[in-house]
């Protein structure tokens, strides 16, 4: 049976006296406050510890039948014999204290045995708690997985990009191919839709592409384009000229002019004096035949005439003071609206660099401003042009020498 003294020992490892902690200080305090303010509170195992160390423990006898419902035995002393060493006789006050505090603890020496120690009934298997951890993928998995990402999303950007740059006219001309990838694709619609209307066309493999002409040489300029590559002076243009008319100005853009028809210095001035500027070139205003090309005209120094067939009548157009050289036409040949005769010059009785026009009919000289600005620009329906370039064959055959 263990002494009073080793009980002692076992409940308390600190003497009575001992410094107390900061911490026990505290608890020492908290617990004083809590005594005043409240009542006071069942006794903790901490607090019986306390206690215990305070007194000698006693002795304490176990009958092992012994209800601890009922107040525990201390032992007693045998009449005539001196009590135990660290034994407290019944009705001390150490005694009541100790008791008290056991009965409040349902204090008994063993130890209870927990609800997790407790055995399964039979037949009830305990239940499993498992606790779900989420798998944690690796480095080398999370880089695989951003790779086959990125080559996905590369592969579908060259798909689009492919798609959108690819003519139609190449996938026209794959052949039947693509005109059987386009019938299963048709075939796969017409099962899902059943008896619905496909609303899409199919070609056979048999329908071939029509070549497309292109115009050679072709090329589109605007009219300050071609004005300053002809070297044609637009300031103080006065008429628009339409390049694709049937009838024209003597210039592929507007210019200006010095001199009208009328009287100028005590004589009739026959014609219009166009400054375009030097070298500027001259063209036919109309499809017909040349009556004369010679640099050799006297005042009208390098001169043309061509002949017409404008409403059914002859028509004459004179080009002169042209540059020495610049005879683009023969006599006899046969040219067309736009045609080159000749550039702007200062030959013959002329003062500077201009183009003096005139307009013939019936051999006489006539305005040749109203003139033109009543037929330039004129178009000619089918019939109309079939109809002058006969007129000029019928009229002015003999006189062509050249087409």
């Amino acid at each position: 049976m263990p002494t009073a003294e080793a009980a002692h020992q076992r409940r308390s490892r600190r003497t009575p006296g001992a410094a107390l902690t900061p911490n026990q200080q505290g608890q020492t305090m908290r617990t004083a406050v809590a005594d005043t303010a409240l009542p006071e509170p069942p006794l903790t195992r901490r607090r019986l510890r306390e206690l215990a160390s305070a007194t000698p423990a006693p002795e304490i006898i176990d009958d092992g039948d012994a209800d601890f419902g009922e107040p525990l035995k201390v032992a007693e002393h045998v009449a005539g014999s001196a009590p135990a060493t660290g034994a407290i006789p019944l009705g001390s006050a150490e005694s009541d204290e100790f008791l008290a505090a056991a009965r409040a603890l349902q204090f008994t020496g063993e130890t209870p045995v927990t609800p997790a120690a407790q055995p399964v009934a039979a037949g009830i298997p305990a239940p499993a708690v498992e606790e779900h951890v989420a798998p944690r993928r690796g480095r080398g998995f999370r880089r695989v997985a951003t790779t086959t990402a990125s080559l996905g999303a590369m592969g579908v950007i060259g798909l689009l990009a492919v798609g959108m740059t690819t003519p139609l006219g190449a996938l026209a001309q794959d052949g039947g191919s693509s005109a059987s990838a386009a019938v299963s694709i048709a075939a796969g619609a017409s099962q899902e839709l059943g008896d619905e209307e496909i609303q899409a066309f199919v070609a056979s493999s048999d329908v071939q592409n029509a070549d497309v002409e292109r115009a050679q040489g072709y090329s589109a300029e605007t009219v300050p384009t071609v004005a300053s590559a002809d070297g044609i002076s637009t300031s103080g243009a006065f008429f628009t000229n339409d390049a694709s008319a049937d009838i024209q100005w003597p210039f592929a853009v507007g210019t200006s002019m010095s001199s009208g028809y009328g009287q100028r210095w005590g004589r009739l001035h026959e014609g219009v004096d166009f400054t375009p500027g030097d070298g500027a070139p001259v063209q036919a205003i109309a499809d017909g035949v040349v009556r004369i090309a010679t640099e050799s005209g006297g005042a009208y120094g390098v001169t043309v005439y061509v002949d017409h067939v404008i409403d059914g009548q002859v028509v004459t157009s004179h080009y002169a003071h042209m540059q020495y050289g610049s005879l683009r036409v023969t006599q006899g040949q046969r040219v067309q609206v736009g045609d080159i005769v000749g550039l702007t010059g200062n030959t013959g009785r002329s003062y500077g660099a201009h183009m003096h026009f005139e307009i013939i009919i019936n051999g006489a000289t006539t305005d040749p401003l109203p003139w033109l600005q009543e037929h330039a620009n004129t178009r000619y329906s089918d019939d109309e042009a079939a109809a002058a370039q006969t007129a000029i064959g019928d009229l002015l055959g003999s006189e062509i020498t050249a087409g």
